[in-house]
């Protein structure tokens, strides 16, 4: 591998931490990135490659929110198991708030488990991709027009019902099966139709996305044949540690932009981006 090839991975990791957080399709963005500027490697690693680098993502949310995800501790421990004694340590909203994060991530993690090679057989192309993009960016659109003059049920993460995780999670599996999707642009337009603000339904997204990351990143380590070499090594690295920077900004940014403004911009950059897609593939990247 040479100098070129390690900065191919640098411009992937980038694009990860960007995309994945933003509901604009990290998957729309890879192959788009992947016809322009190819890494030299094997398609196998290659498919291996673009999910682990995920891991890097997820450990900025870990970074982050540390504080909202760890339900062990005294600080800031509003609601604790007991009053007095070694379960006052345990805090009762976050341990609960990850039972909804398991449910939600039930319909995708079945799927996942027996379908994920046959859908990215079937599934994974540029066609599939562009039309989610439209379709989903039009969703934005529409749901928040109708949602606009809405006041929203759900004003806090800890407010959040089983019901709505578990509905929550349906939206997501929309994003396991269509490629082009975008699992937090799915998980988003879902919250906001059932009544979940903008920030709540941005955090839930983060939060489930630790655990489903994470079983995907895994499920690929374990179904892959090959043996990772050391360049390869430091391709992935370079890629995960590229994405856990790159996601420690955006994730700030996204919290601070959803309080102000909507989601419509996503949406209009979505339907652009699907329509490019259609253009590129069809009469450039052939």
């Amino acid at each position: 591998m040479s100098i070129v090839d390690y900065l191919v991975a640098l411009l992937f990791g980038i694009v990860e931490g960007i995309t994945e957080w933003l509901p604009v399709s990290s998957t729309g963005h890879m192959i788009i990135l992947d016809k322009i500027c190819k890494l030299n490697v094997s398609e196998d690693f290659f498919s291996l490659y673009l999910v682990v680098i995920q891991l890097g993502a997820i450990l900025a949310v870990v970074v982050l929110f540390w504080n909202d995800l760890w339900p062990f501790g005294k600080k800031n421990n509003t609601k604790p198991l007991t009053r007095g004694g070694l379960l006052s340590y345990v805090d009762v909203n976050k341990f609960q708030m990850w039972f909804k994060i398991v449910i939600a991530c039930i319909p995708a993690g079945i799927v996942g488990v027996f379908f994920d090679d046959i859908l990215d057989v079937l599934l994974y192309n540029y066609i599939v991709v562009a039309i989610a993009l439209i379709v989903f960016g039009i969703l934005f659109i529409v749901t928040e027009t109708v949602m606009k003059n809405k006041e929203p049920r759900c004003k806090d993460i800890n407010d959040l019902t089983y019901m709505d995780a578990l509905l929550i999670g349906f939206f997501q599996l929309i994003a396991a099966i269509f490629p082009g999707t975008s699992r937090s642009g799915s998980t988003i337009v879902g919250s906001l139709m059932i009544g979940i603000s903008r920030e709540v339904a941005a955090k839930f997204t983060f939060f489930l996305a630790v655990p489903v990351m994470l079983g995907a990143s895994l499920l690929k380590i374990i179904k892959y044949d090959g043996t990772i070499t050391n360049q390869e090594f430091i391709v992935l690295a370079i890629g995960m540690v590229s994405a856990f920077i790159i996601s420690l900004f955006i994730l700030k940014f996204i919290i601070g932009y959803v309080r102000k403004h909507d989601f419509k911009v996503f949406g209009w950059y979505r339907i652009v981006l699907g329509i490019l897609v259609i253009i590129a593939f069809k009469f450039i990247l052939k």
